[in-house]
């Protein structure tokens, strides 16, 4: 039976989905990238995709040919990716109860750790849903984006790492910095295999789309990568510490 906490957190997550823009513009464009740089790494044949949301990454998960689950908290969300692709398994649960019967060769977290109560227990548990070779795939916002360094400058932030307006609107909880990112997985128990970035960011969403060509945009989400640690979003790709996990 559902608590009342486990309630309100769905209730939280359906309002979210109401109002959600990852779907849109430059957010669009971003998730698609981001799809490039975790393609680099899948392996093996299954993949747990949490937090799906619209489903931009999950339409090109789809198209690996991998077989894919995806959990996600937002009953709306679940319904809409159930009826738009009939050939993957939908579970509509938070991450915190979620507890599933087999093991995933890729976990993909895709601006998902923000989100969460405590990303260091969730990705406690992950580790158990992992096949011994397998890897978890993440990637958040980053605090140390040169465009929200020239917010503090301008007055426009308090701090690096303070909820702005669309942090806010989509349900952020924290932003991560490179550190701080980092050693939530090492609390976790896993061992990084990869940490970089990408979306080399100078100004908001607003502006960039206003007057950014396509190809501008894609020059600075590779210009990103080549400076991990002032992009506006930052990856990790890590495998755990298995002692205690599967017998080793």
């Amino acid at each position: 039976m559902q608590t009342k906490k486990e309630a309100s957190e769905q209730a939280r997550l359906a309002a979210i989905a109401e109002r959600s823009t990852y779907a849109a513009g430059l957010n669009m464009a971003m998730t698609q990238y981001s799809f490039r740089v975790f393609r680099r790494h899948l392996r093996g044949r299954t993949i747990l995709e949490l937090g799906p949301a619209e489903g931009v990454m999950t339409e090109l998960l789809v198209k690996t040919g991998l077989e894919l689950t995806v959990v996600e908290g937002a009953l709306p969300f679940c319904q809409a990716l159930a009826q738009r692709f009939p050939n993957i398994t939908v579970i509509h649960s938070l991450f915190e109860e979620f507890s599933p019967t087999q093991r995933y060769d890729n976990i993909i977290f895709g601006h998902v750790l923000e989100h969460v109560a405590n990303p260091v227990e969730i990705l406690r548990r992950a580790r158990s849903w992992l096949t011994p070779e397998g890897r978890v795939l993440a990637a958040v916002p980053n605090a140390r984006s040169i465009h929200r360094q020239a917010a503090v400058l301008m007055g426009l932030l308090p701090a690096e790492d303070a909820l702005n307006q669309s942090d806010l609107q989509h349900g952020h909880r924290r932003v991560f910095n490179p550190e701080s990112f980092r050693q939530t997985f090492l609390e976790a128990g896993y061992r990084i295999e990869l940490f970089g970035g990408y979306w080399l960011k100078p100004l908001s969403n607003a502006q960039l789309e206003t007057h950014w060509t396509p190809q501008m945009i894609e020059a600075f989400m590779q210009l990103g990568e080549r400076y991990p640690d002032i992009a506006a979003e930052i990856y990790i790709v890590a495998y755990s510490d298995q002692t205690g996990l599967y017998g080793l």
